[in-house]
């Protein structure tokens, strides 16, 4: 379909969107023999580092069709590693850009104010258009997922395997086998909202596996109302659970200062989850999108589509996922019970060292016949999920200026691997004016996480990392111009002085004003009269240079 002057392509599922690679040129079958253990994840790595630092970098997607010890399988990977596939798979063409997503966007948020009747009348089709958004459920019958039931033998089944499953190990020092791009589905006790986040499963054995939930993560907050719920009305108690569990991820003791009826039932409960590994390209990307806590992502899948998400009610939960997924895990988590998950190569290009993380017990393990594994790996950037974050960047630059207008653009650098540098432009309008934006994106989200913010004016383009750095090192004074605050940092910064907690520091490079203390006169950025540059534009192909 075709949008505001966008091509809005959805994809039903996994398949389609192979097919489409295919066509564009964008996929490489791999049937020579390569092994899940290392030898895909070489394969991919130096894949995605092809062309590095060109305009059309990124190698192709990549379909291995000869497992080594799983054989009939098939795994995906590199799906989303070059600009030009990203497009793809949010339905945009090649010639579009991620900033007409952004644009949809704004105009959801931003609507014009309607005065006339027939200005309320041409508002209508937009209300209409978001009502197409939300998923609907469909029945079993017609889920592509439930082609193959596996269920427990102490079910009335045949017994659950995930061993059999072609999941990779990636890097020499990981703890095992992580399935890697999997969409995990979680509920709100509260709201009774669905969640759909990304997080690493490592393969225990057959029928269990990790789940990473960092502390900060939507999931690892379902988890702790769960544990708030089971200290009753008792506030005090509450507060001792949290303080006793690190904030729900390190298992309660006896003596930690909680009541013991309390800890029974911490140790009793349990949290329903499911995880569809293999749906479409737009409710993949969804799950590792900072969403709005209120929005679905199922419905920012629907919207990035242009077609609502199919969804299909589990079989042993009470939980819905994608109708058309290749693979489909359901169980639960026990409130009590951790388990070591890692070590993990991560993205920041080291190992993320072992930790206690929850343990996710399968019930039942439905998939579609021939099932396609789709996986992705992680390490030294850039890899595939440097044009994920870009995408990220791109689409959801209006969300943080519905909360901070000023922001003019951003920039994640993907070698920062994104939680670890954010470069803004802003238009100043007040001493002081960086700083209160640094505040601002510290406070917003996921964004918290970030451990460098370097503001810089309107007028430098921030995704010219050369403009940047010549204007960050020649427009701040350091002792005056960077601040440092505390507070909580990603699981994966190593370098953090405790766990989960560290310092930030911020970076004013914008000009200095007289009110913010610069009593000199600030020079004037070079540059090159307009008619000059116009004129040497014009016989530049004649003088032969290049």
């Amino acid at each position: 379909m075709r949008r505001e002057g966008v091509h809005l392509l959805a994809y039903t599922d996994l398949r389609e969107w192979i097919k489409r690679l295919d066509k564009a040129g964008e996929l490489k079958r791999v049937r020579e023999e390569v092994s899940p253990y290392l030898e895909m994840a070489e394969i991919a790595d130096r894949t995605a580092k092809l062309g590095r630092g060109k305009a059309a970098a990124g190698g192709p997607a990549l379909l291995f069709e000869n497992v080594s010890g799983y054989p009939g399988a098939k795994v995906l990977m590199n799906q989303f590693g070059s600009e030009r596939r990203m497009k793809l798979a949010l339905g945009l063409e090649a010639g579009d850009s991620l900033d007409a997503i952004a644009e949809r966007i704004r105009e959801l948020i931003h609507p014009e104010t309607p005065v006339t009747m027939m200005d309320k009348l041409k508002l209508l089709p937009k209300l209409a258009e978001v009502g197409g958004f939300f998923p609907r459920v469909i029945a079993a019958k017609d889920a592509a997922c439930k082609q193959v039931v596996h269920r427990r033998v102490e079910d009335g089944g045949h017994g659950i395997d995930l061993l059999k499953l072609p999941v990779l190990t990636t890097w020499p020092g990981d703890g095992g086998p992580f399935i890697t791009l999997p969409c995990v589905v979680t509920r709100d006790p509260r709201s009774g909202k669905r969640n759909v986040g990304m997080y690493r499963m490592q393969v225990y054995d057959g029928q269990s596996t990790g789940m990473h939930w960092q502390r900060q993560k939507v999931a690892a907050e379902h988890v702790r109302d769960r544990l708030r719920a089971a200290a009753a009305q008792d506030a005090a108690a509450r507060v001792e659970v949290m303080a006793a569990t690190a904030g729900g991820t390190t298992a309660a003791s006896e003596g930690a200062g909680v009541p013991a009826t309390t800890l029974s039932r911490v140790r009793e409960g349990r949290m329903e989850v499911a995880v569809a590994i293999g749906a479409d390209p737009a409710t993949t990307f969804s799950a590792i999108v900072p969403a709005p806590p209120e929005v679905e992502e199922y419905l920012i899948a629907g919207f990035l589509r242009g077609e609502p998400v199919e969804l299909v009610r589990c079989e042993t939960v009470d939980l819905e996922v994608p109708a058309h997924a290749e693979y489909v895990l359901e169980g639960y988590v026990n409130l009590g019970e951790l388990r070591s998950e890692g070590p993990f190569g991560d993205h920041t290009g080291f190992y993320t060292m072992a930790e206690e993380y929850p343990v996710f017990h399968v019930t039942c393990m439905t998939h579609r016949r021939e099932p396609i594994y789709a996986a992705t790996i992680v390490g030294k950037p850039p890899m595939e999920d440097a044009w994920m974050g870009k995408a990220v960047e791109r689409i959801f630059l209006p969300l943080m200026q519905l909360t901070l207008p000023e922001i003019v653009d951003v920039c994640l650098p993907p070698e920062a691997v994104f939680h670890n540098l954010m470069i803004v432009s802003i238009r100043k309008s007040y001493a002081g004016h960086a700083r209160k934006v640094m505040n601002g994106i510290w406070a917003m989200g996921q964004a918290m996480f970030t451990k460098c913010i370097v503001v810089v004016d309107e007028d430098c383009d921030v995704q010219d990392l050369a403009e940047v750095v010549l204007r960050t090192a020649n427009n701040i004074d350091p002792e005056r111009d960077i601040q440092f605050t505390l507070g909580p940092v990603d699981s994966l910064d190593h370098a953090s002085r405790l766990p989960n907690y560290g310092s930030k520091m911020g970076i004013d490079a914008t000009r200095k004003w007289a009110a913010e203390g610069f009593a000199r006169p600030w020079p004037q950025m070079l540059t090159m009269d307009a008619a000059v540059k116009a004129k040497v534009d014009a016989m530049w192909k004649r003088l032969g240079i290049e």
